[in-house]
């Protein structure tokens, strides 16, 4: 058995920082490959991998791809693994798509958006034929409007009829998977202090899934962790370097404000899901500097004692640049730091995003949460756990 077999081996395509990688990693997989066009990002997940002694084996195995998906070729690409990694072998393929061509806040052009990915996903699985296959979008593409896409996405996975863009049924064979499910789950359901709903499909090889059962994930957190309790810490460290000193009493005040205006909206909303932060997003290239999402969002954000009007300087460039006023003291309250950011996401302390300021918030703000990922990830693991005990869908 080959070192690629030993374990629950993973490829993910748009990688972007790390957050679906993270959360599989926890749930028991080993990345072979993460591919991501956006350079910071790749940085990204390059610079966490090399340091980090919980991801040893992935500095050994694991490709970070900075490419195009559309030009990932696994057989020439793989360079670490080289040809061990053979059609059926593979564990899981898993991606986040990209969201635009689904989401509320763009076109909604689906299958017409240049950057819908969904079919260079399904040639990936005819390719590497992987025991399971992850995909995580929007909710935007369970909306009625992309019924019919969804019903080819799922007959090209397992067979069936849909209906084709200029409204004819067809019929596909399939690939030789049942979608096992294909629904929304909750980041804040799972310990994320953020209303972040996902769309996840589920699939799994039917010579691997054969009679086992797979069961959907359940929520982790019973009430949402609120963004009082989630940002306490770290905003008491920002506001902490000015107790003592020409800010002392503005620094003070400022950050029991902020505390106490938390800890009120998250009473006040207990009955309503928590004092929860609003969807963070990453924003386009396209446009100017990061924020914290639109007007609504802002307002949300205000509520909660934070200003939403930009991503703060982290602590020792708020020192250098004395940006204390804009960061920390302004009247709509702090801004949020990129790792305050990343905290909301569902990010352990310490992942590091490289790029700009901007970059990095841009990292965050685009991430599938960690906790999540590893919900899903641990769901699928048990099937493929009892279809390896069973010796079956190993070939």
């Amino acid at each position: 058995m080959t070192s690629t077999e030993a374990v629950f081996t993973s490829i993910e395509i748009c990688a972007g920082a790390g957050g679906q990688a993270i959360g599989l990693h926890e749930a028991g997989f080993k990345h072979l490959a993460l591919v991501e066009i956006d350079p910071h990002a790749a940085a990204t997940l390059r610079s966490n991998i090399a340091t980090r002694t919980n991801w040893a084996w992935e500095q050994q195995h694991c490709d970070v791809l900075e490419m195009d998906v559309n030009d990932f070729q696994p057989d020439t690409h793989l360079t670490k693994t080289g040809s061990t990694l053979q059609p059926r072998k593979l564990d899981l393929l898993a991606g986040g798509v990209p969201c635009p061509p689904f989401s509320h806040a763009g076109k909604q052009l689906g299958r017409d958006d240049e950057r819908d990915l969904f079919p260079r996903m399904l040639d990936l699985v005819k390719k590497l034929k992987p025991r399971a296959v992850m995909i995580e979008n929007v909710r935007g593409i369970m909306d009625p409007k992309f019924s019919d896409y969804r019903d080819w996405i799922k007959a090209r996975l397992q067979g069936g009829d849909y209906r084709t863009e200029d409204g004819r049924m067809a019929h596909d064979r399939g690939l030789g998977y049942k979608v096992c499910k294909w629904d929304v789950l909750e980041a804040s359901d799972f310990g994320v202090p953020q209303l972040r709903p996902r769309a996840i499909l589920v699939a799994i090889r039917d010579d691997v899934l054969k009679d086992l059962k797979y069961e959907w994930p359940s929520p982790t957190h019973e009430d949402p962790v609120s963004v009082a309790a989630a940002l306490e810490e770290t905003m008491r460290e920002r506001y902490a370097r000015y107790f003592d000193g020409p800010y002392a009493q503005l620094a003070r005040k400022k950050y029991d404000t902020w505390l106490e205006t938390a800890r009120n909206r998250d009473a006040e909303l207990k009955s309503k899901g928590g004092g929860i932060a609003p969807t963070l997003v990453g924003g386009s290239k396209k446009h100017g500097g990061a924020d914290l999402g639109p007007s609504r969002a802002k307002a949300s954000w205000k509520q909660l004692g934070v200003s939403g009007l930009g991503v703060a300087n982290d602590i020792a460039t708020c020192e250098k640049k004395e940006s204390e006023g804009r960061d920390l003291f302004g009247p709509d309250g702090p801004m949020l730091t990129v790792e305050q950011a990343a905290i909301i996401q569902g990010f352990p302390r310490g992942w590091q995003f490289t790029g700009g300021k901007t970059a990095q918030y841009r990292q965050v703000g685009n991430a599938f949460p960690p906790p999540v990922a590893a919900a899903v990830g641990k769901s699928i693991i048990e099937v493929l756990k009892a279809a390896r005990e069973r010796g079956q869908g190993q070939g």
